[in-house]
């Protein structure tokens, strides 16, 4: 009973972190016009929801065992089950008020400052593990410069090579290839080895062929590059013959706008199934530590295997959130930064895939929110600083900042009283 009660209140953070994050994925294709907010909802719930079940493990194991100090707690189990029941309270509570402001808060900053609060409270500050809290808060900080620099640079590279030129059509057909690459490599290169390690294990194993390990994941980003580009070639091909056809002749540079705009989908694709991969351990990972004591009457102490039934119950709790509560903080990443248009939301958005996936390979529980508004305000620098709304910036990262303290105390507060009550 308190296993089943407990895998509710996981889906209930995994539903205001959906709310609230998820909307990090979309905010821009829906501002620049590329996608409805329909479409951007039934395509995110669909890879934020793979994304958590394939990758989610390694950051939900990050944060079950290694924010705080598990060896204090071997002696009295049942503190920490009460402390992360207290994290998932705290947690959930915060994303909820901020998602109804429209705020686009990390829930990574929540969890991690609720982990850290409680233990406080039920330990003593020795119990908080300095060394990972130093090693995620680095990565809070540097995720919005990297992410801003790739934006910056590779957004650069577009205005310069394709959309300030005299015949930007002409240089889109030449660059079509290479933006079909760079945007496969920057996903393939992370995820494919890892889903195409049934094939492989089928062609070696059960076929007896003999193929080296990396060729198949190079062999299928290579079919996929040539498959996106000959599909944006024939994409522009029409787009051309229907203006031809039209009594309104669109410009050259909308002609680009659109064709980008598929781009774009496709990289707000990525930045989904990254945020379900990373951002999940947030919900789950308090329910994976519960489970375990639960089970084994211990706590986990050197590391914890996550199970699929939890992943899934993450993924389906944020798919769940961002279709109900997620519309207002995907106004604000879409529309409240700057203007945006699908050559600068695709950069943008490559960018935050690129710093997110690298992130979860390394088990760091990094901000989405972090990442894409790094990667928009990028942009805005390298177009024109002047359109970047400076005001909505500075409310985002205040949101930021205050996070991890009012988590804290929250987390603190409500183990507290559940200890005076349970324990």
């Amino acid at each position: 009973m308190i296993l089943f009660l407990v895998a509710l209140l996981s889906f209930y953070v995994s539903w205001n972190l959906g709310a609230n994050d998820v909307a990090n994925a979309m905010g821009t294709s829906v501002g620049s016009k590329a996608v409805t907010l329909r479409q951007a909802l039934v395509i995110a719930g669909t890879l934020e929801f793979t994304g958590a079940v394939l990758f989610g493990h390694e950051v939900s194991e990050t944060l079950a065992t290694k924010i705080f100090n598990p060896a204090l707690f071997i002696s009295q189990p049942e503190v920490l089950l009460v402390g992360m029941i207290s994290v998932l309270l705290a947690g959930g509570a915060w994303l909820q008020i901020a998602t109804s402001q429209g705020l686009p808060v990390s829930s990574s900053h929540a969890i991690v400052g609720a982990i850290a609060g409680f233990s406080a409270c039920a330990i003593g500050w020795e119990a908080i593990d300095w060394a990972s809290i130093g090693k995620i808060t680095f990565a809070w900080v540097i995720t919005p410069i990297v992410s801003g620099a790739i934006a910056s640079a590779f957004y650069s590279q577009v205005r310069h090579w394709i959309l300030t030129q005299p015949d930007p059509l002409k240089q889109l057909d030449e660059w079509i290839p290479w933006l079909s690459v760079a945007l496969i490599s920057i996903f393939g290169v992370i995820v494919l080895p890892t889903v195409s390690h049934p094939i492989y294990t089928l062609l070696t194993q059960h076929w007896s062929l003999q193929l080296p390990a990396r060729d198949l994941p190079l062999g299928l980003g290579a079919i996929a590059s040539v498959c996106l580009s000959v599909y944006g070639w024939r994409q522009l091909a029409k787009s051309k013959v229907q203006s031809q056809k039209s009594k309104v002749v669109p410009t050259p540079d909308s002609l680009v706008e659109k064709q980008l705009a598929r781009f774009q989908l496709l990289s707000a694709c990525f930045v989904a199934f990254a945020h379900g991969s990373n951002d999940v351990g947030n919900a789950i990972a308090p329910l994976a530590a519960i489970s375990y004591i639960i089970r084994t009457a211990s706590v986990p102490v050197d590391g914890i295997a996550i199970p699929l039934w939890i992943l899934v119950l993450g993924g389906a709790g944020i798919v769940a959130g961002l279709a109900v509560w997620g519309k207002k903080v995907i106004a604000t990443i879409g529309e409240g930064i700057i203007p945006l248009q699908p050559s600068g939301g695709f950069c943008a958005e490559l960018a935050t895939a690129t710093t997110i996936l690298l992130a979860s390979r390394l088990g760091l529980p990094v901000s989405t929110s972090h990442a894409l508004v790094g990667g928009v305000v990028g942009v805005g620098l390298v177009r024109n600083w002047k359109t970047i709304q400076f005001q909505t910036v500075r409310g985002i990262a205040a949101a930021w900042i205050i996070t991890v303290p009012i988590s804290a105390v929250l987390g603190a507060s409500i183990f507290a009283i559940a200890r005076l009550i349970f324990l």
